[in-house]
């Protein structure tokens, strides 16, 4: 990317971002792995809040709605009062996830990053007429980075980073209506379970061009209740393009393309065929920034998907701003 006309007093280091879209942990209670989000490099610390919602609605065969009727993109007043129903082919039925998170990342030296994730979940179902919501503290993630390769020329960039991290159980996991039954395991704030995660990112940008291909691999543990999640791998496919308006002001639109896959839940080390994600997902995106800030959003859709007796995945969206310092 050319960034020989950002001015001084931006940085001229702060506008190279990197989607590393590790998958979703919103996305069923953290069934496969972390969401790394938009994450600035080149020795830059900062604080950011991201909003992220995942929508599941329609089964094989049907319409999959992004935004299906009855259900809301921001999070919803609580509601546990109401009877848990399996899935039956109602193309009605879904399943939301909504995420909004504080991030922070703080370099070390400059080649050694830490991160932190701090979640508020929201997690909605509706079967056969009957809706739940549920909202809580969500499991937090620590990870931390390594910058392998670090080629910062005038018109080639180049960029290696090998990292990993740990969640940990800190989410609600016995969310129950008002009967005493308890919901379903991936409609609870966390797992109950303390997972790791390694990861690569690769990112080259030539004059205003650029790519990053970002790919994961969770190891799942188990909650006391003998419940897992199979381990995962995430892959993302980042194509973005660099443009200046203005003195202040850069905007960064991009073609996304994520896939994901997982075996589904597990109950006592055994895995039960539900929930199996296999899927890949494609959208667009854009950054604008200004100065020490950057503004975030982006659609994702379904492209295909494996079997799956669930509702099917209809895609993602996500919004954040960010504060560089």
């Amino acid at each position: 990317m050319n960034l020989s006309k950002i001015p001084f007093t931006v940085n001229r280091k702060l506008f190279i971002f990197l989607f590393v879209l590790m998958s979703s942990q919103v996305f069923a209670c953290d069934i496969c792995g972390c969401f790394m989000g938009i994450t600035p490099y080149y020795n830059r610390n900062s604080i950011s809040l991201l909003y992220r919602y995942r929508s599941f609605n329609g089964y094989d065969g049907q319409s999959h709605s992004l935004f299906p009727n009855g259900g809301n993109f921001f999070i919803p007043a609580r509601s546990q009062n109401s009877p848990i129903t399996g899935h039956a082919g109602n193309p009605e039925d879904y399943e939301l996830y909504r995420s909004l998170e504080i991030r922070g990342k703080y370099f070390i030296n400059s080649r050694l990053e830490i991160n932190a994730i701090l979640p508020y979940v929201s997690n909605s179902e509706r079967y056969n007429g009957y809706t739940s919501s549920i909202s809580g503290i969500g499991d937090a993630n620590f990870y931390a980075g390594y910058h392998v390769v670090q080629k910062l020329e005038e018109n080639f960039k180049q960029q290696l980073i090998a990292g990993a991290g740990i969640k940990l159980p800190t989410g609600k996991n016995d969310f129950k209506n008002n009967d005493g039954i308890r919901y379903s395991s991936l409609m609870q704030g966390g797992t109950g379970s303390t997972d790791g995660f390694v990861y690569l990112n690769y990112m080259v940008g030539v004059g205003k061009f650029g790519a990053s291909l970002n790919t994961s691999y969770k190891i799942n543990g188990t909650n006391n209740r003998d419940e897992g999640i199979a381990n995962s791998t995430t892959s993302f496919l980042n194509i973005f393009y660099t443009q200046r308006i203005g003195k202040d002001i850069q905007v960064m639109p991009s073609a996304q393309f994520f896939y994901e896959y997982s075996a589904g839940e597990k109950y006592k080390g055994i895995k039960t065929g539900e929930h199996v994600m296999n899927n890949l997902m494609g959208g667009l995106g854009t950054d604008i920034f200004y100065k020490n800030i950057a503004l975030n959003a982006g659609i994702q859709k379904n492209i295909w998907e494996g079997e799956t007796d669930h509702p099917m995945s209809a895609g993602k969206v996500y919004v954040g701003i960010t504060y560089n310092f």
